[in-house]
């Protein structure tokens, strides 16, 4: 107890000695954001993937998937790599720079203001996004107290505070630098961890070879008849269902307005480069990670309701109470790791969402850069507080777990967003109209099947509502009047701008031949 409790106290005391140290690059708007858009390649890769892996994954995505899946959960990882980190460098990083910064945009609500010329949808995505933000967020806290609860036998409440006051501390005294500091710290801390946590839980199987032996033989009422060894299967027992959470897990990501702000911030084309690599290996390792240590879940059981409906967010816990203390602490401080950098990001783009893109230019005519910082300052604090008391609501009402908690979030953002923001970058013809369509599919369908249920899962519903937005925005542009030529123009003139790079690079067409 006293080597879990000491990993504990030192991490938050890195946390938040970060946090003071970063206070002076936070003395201004652009600085508290965006870090003054001078971020490196490491921080920005690594602030990127811990934005993407949290309690959530680790517990929750981990648990309920690899415990349906079996080891098939890990082309989840796969495809988050792949599709989640390595497409959307290559494809959004480079662009969401050069654009936004032509754009003078600091938030995804302001890109959509500035690009398509409509403050009416600058204000619905910034409802949308401090809305849908929330459920996330409440899930992070979720996912994390669970293991707290196990390792320490601390009441879930006094988790999800203790949690929510420290990462508010280094957030708001140190803004975007500090979250990318701790980031790289926590990042670095989950590599390590998820490689050390799965090799013993799989030692005390008897090794890979035969963890996989005795998962083969398991299997239950949903697994198709005559299908055997279904849970070490290539693609599981459910192939159309694994490939839904794949693309809402690994295609979201393009349109969450807390990791596209990431490519705002970042300093140069070579930052670009090996960011992209970056992000890929820690994708791989981590979320790759994650689920294949949650297939093996059956091995290790699952809790049940009183009514004998399964407990997903059990299956982790319930694998890690195996290990020695000193591993449980690893293990507790890599999940703080995750949950806190995920935590830090959200709290911060919704924050400065409502601040730049609602209060500023609406309520507050003349709203001083002073004022701008602390109207983030305290927005920060307002959103942890909100998102707490859902999180201990939630807990208490056992009213939903934590991946449906996610995939509605996640569904609502990433249905609204991708298709208008990806388009908006390499398409000059996507007009106001059909930015409306893809916010009304991705919030209208996800909302509806909360209460109607005529999606029977919320990750296939998110996943759904991005394909349709994907279809939706480019049909709807060529049928609705096209934008001025000359406004369009000027935005994409950004990418024309001539830049000097050496020929290792680049070779000049005008070389004498």
């Amino acid at each position: 107890m006293f080597a879990k409790i000491l990993m504990i106290v030192i991490f938050f005391a890195i946390t938040v000695a970060i946090g003071v140290y970063c206070r002076k690059k936070a003395t201004d708007v652009n600085g508290f954001v965006l870090g003054g858009r001078e971020v490196g390649p490491w921080l920005t890769a690594f602030a990127y993937g811990t934005s993407y892996f949290s309690a959530v994954v680790f517990v929750g995505y981990a648990g309920q998937f690899g415990w349906k899946y079996g080891m098939a959960a890990t082309w989840i990882g796969i495809g988050n790599a792949i599709i989640g980190s390595l497409l959307a460098w290559v494809i959004l990083g480079r662009r969401t720079r050069v654009m936004t910064h032509h754009l003078g945009a600091k938030t995804m609500p302001e890109f959509f203001e500035r690009r398509f010329g409509s403050k009416g949808l600058k204000i619905a995505a910034a409802l949308i996004t401090f809305v849908f933000l929330i459920p996330y967020t409440a899930s992070v806290y979720n996912g994390l107290s669970r293991l707290f609860g196990m390792a320490f036998a601390i009441p879930y409440e006094v988790c999800v505070v203790v949690m929510a006051v420290l990462t508010g501390v280094y957030v708001i005294l140190g803004g975007y630098m500090a979250t990318a500091l701790n980031d790289f710290i926590q990042g670095i801390i989950m590599l390590f961890g998820i490689i050390a946590v799965i090799t013993s839980v799989l030692a005390g199987q008897g090794g890979f070879t035969e963890a996989v032996i005795k998962l083969s033989g398991i299997t239950d009422s949903t697994v198709p008849e005559g299908m055997h060894g279904a849970f070490t299967s290539m693609f599981g027992p459910d192939p159309m269902n694994l490939f839904g959470v794949v693309i809402l897990t690994s295609l979201g990501t393009w349109g969450l307005p807390q990791m596209v702000q990431k490519f705002y911030a970042i300093k140069s084309e070579k930052a670009i480069n090996k960011g992209t690599i970056i992000s890929t290996v820690f994708a791989i390792v981590v979320s790759g990670g994650c689920y294949f240590l949650g297939g093996f879940g059956r091995l290790f059981g699952i809790d049940t309701t009183a009514a004998g409906e399964p407990i997903y967010d059990s299956v982790i816990p319930n694998m890690l109470s195996t290990l020695s203390d000193v591993l449980i602490g690893i293990v507790i401080v890599l999940v703080l790791s995750a949950s806190m950098s995920t935590l830090s990001s959200l709290v911060l783009t919704s924050s400065s969402t409502i601040t730049l893109d609602l209060i500023k230019g609406n309520i507050s005519k003349n709203m001083t850069e002073k004022k701008q910082l602390l109207s983030i300052r305290i927005f920060i604090a307002i959103f942890i507080v909100i998102s707490a008391l859902i999180a201990i609501f939630q807990y208490n009402s056992a009213s939903t777990f934590i991946a449906q908690l996610m995939g509605i979030s996640w569904g609502a953002l990433a249905g609204a967003f991708l298709a208008p923001f990806m388009y908006g970058l390499y398409i000059k013809r996507i007009t106001v109209s059909s930015v409306w369509v893809s916010f009304v599919i991705g919030v209208g369908l996800t909302v509806s099947n909360m209460f109607l249920k005529f999606i029977a899962s919320p990750i296939n519903a998110g996943a759904i509502a991005m394909v349709l937005g994907l279809i939706a925005v480019p049909l709807v542009s060529l049928v609705t009047p096209k934008p001025k030529k000359v406004d369009v123009d000027s935005i994409f003139s950004c990418y024309d701008k001539e830049v000097v790079v050496q020929k290792k690079i680049a070779i000049s067409d005008n070389e004498d031949k």
